[in-house]
């Protein structure tokens, strides 16, 4: 029993960097979330992303998996490496590199994503991945709505 709790521990402090990790990540895409999800919704609209996402879903789990992941691997250490090309001087450069990554993310990677989730969170590890973004996005919308109550009582705004 001992020996059991030890491990728990042992991977709950393990999985502490990727935990931080999945937060500042979902942190970061909410708080830009309003300025893509018009595009996001425009694209997903078209008839041809509509028939890519029936495809997707209709194959493999394990061809879905490497579908997303692929994108995904490219497009988040871009906006890391993006944010070095910033650190380093070269401002425009940077936000161009974090931009195309963050397209890529919003408009191909979250597409995948959405055609294939039933299937990708079949895979237990993508679950707990994907149960640990949901509390974070929980998490902000909770701190986003205390902060507008708290906004409108300061500017004198009746509660919605």
């Amino acid at each position: 029993m001992v020996m059991k709790h030890q491990r728990q521990s042992a991977w709950q402090f393990l999985l502490l960097p990727l935990r931080l990790v999945i937060a500042v990540l979902v942190i970061i895409s909410e708080i830009v979330r309003p300025v893509y999800r018009p595009l996001v919704n425009w694209f997903a609209s078209l008839s041809i992303v509509k028939h890519f996402g029936e495809y997707v879903g209709s194959l493999p789990r394990g061809v879905i998996l490497v579908l997303f992941v692929v994108p995904l691997a490219i497009a988040e250490p871009l906006k890391i490496y993006a944010l070095v090309v910033i650190a380093r001087g070269h401002v425009i450069s940077g936000l161009v590199i974090i931009a195309l990554a963050y397209l890529m993310s919003f408009l191909l990677v979250e597409r995948l994503f959405h055609a294939g989730r039933e299937k990708l969170l079949t895979y237990a590890w993508l679950k707990w991945i994907m149960d640990r973004v949901e509390i974070v996005r929980n998490w902000i919308a909770e701190m986003k709505e205390s902060i507008m109550a708290s906004v409108r009582t300061w500017l004198g705004y009746p509660r919605n």
